[in-house]
């Protein structure tokens, strides 16, 4: 079945530039895999577990990380 939105996680990214941290950075401090950055880096789902995680070490909320976006915008 093909899905109908996507994740866009530009925000989280330019969060990371902001606070002049690296996607390693995230990753070490959240406890996260490779594989997870890269799947966000995809705009692919990612659990929601792994959201707060993130959300925790930059002291935001999930609104301020990651954007469902409909397919076709």
């Amino acid at each position: 079945m093909e899905e109908l939105y996507h994740f866009s996680y530009d925000k989280l990214w330019h969060k990371l530039i902001d606070l002049k941290f690296k996607k390693k950075d995230l990753q070490d401090q959240a406890k996260l895999s490779s594989s997870v950055i890269a799947k966000m880096g995809r705009g692919e789902s990612v659990n929601l577990v792994t959201i707060a995680k993130i959300c925790i070490v930059l002291n935001c909320e999930i609104s301020d990380v990651v954007d469902i976006v409909p397919k076709g915008v």
